[in-house]
């Protein structure tokens, strides 16, 4: 099932810019690696599910995953073939908002180099690029 808010203020919402660079959550806080988004966009709901399994199924249970973004946003469109007018079409899926230098996902209780491997593994769901980062003790 993909992630959803449980409810909302309101049902449509506008498209909105992303401006600008990360300024919260850009830095590694539960576990020892993550992964970090080198540009701004929209990643659904689908494509974060996709992500954490490719990075659970990977790892075996060992260790921990944490998905630190959210689909917030509704996207709606309008059916096929649909002539101009009428209003704006219904919500069809969920997205989170990513600005660049987010970190999207973090892997902790592994080593280095399997978390490398899993978050790339994670990195060829995602629809732009992203780098694998560290966390920073004493900072």
């Amino acid at each position: 099932m993909p992630l959803m808010p449980k409810r909302v203020k309101w049902r449509k919402s506008q498209r909105g810019k992303i401006r600008g660079l990360a300024t919260k959550g850009n830095t590694v806080a539960f576990g020892e690696y993550g992964l970090q988004s080198l540009a701004p966009g929209w990643v659904t709901a689908r494509q974060i599910e996709a992500g954490r399994v490719a990075a659970t199924h990977y790892l075996h249970r060992e260790g921990k995953v944490y998905v630190r973004i959210f689909p917030h946003k509704p996207v709606s469109s309008k059916p096929l073939e649909t002539r101009m007018g009428k209003g704006k079409g219904d919500p069809e899926f969920w997205v989170a908002c990513v600005r660049e230098g987010t970190v999207l996902y973090e892997v902790g209780g592994v080593e280095e180099e399997v978390a490398r491997n899993a978050l790339v593994r994670v990195a060829s769901k995602m629809p732009y690029r992203c780098r694998f980062v560290k966390r920073r003790h004493g900072l």
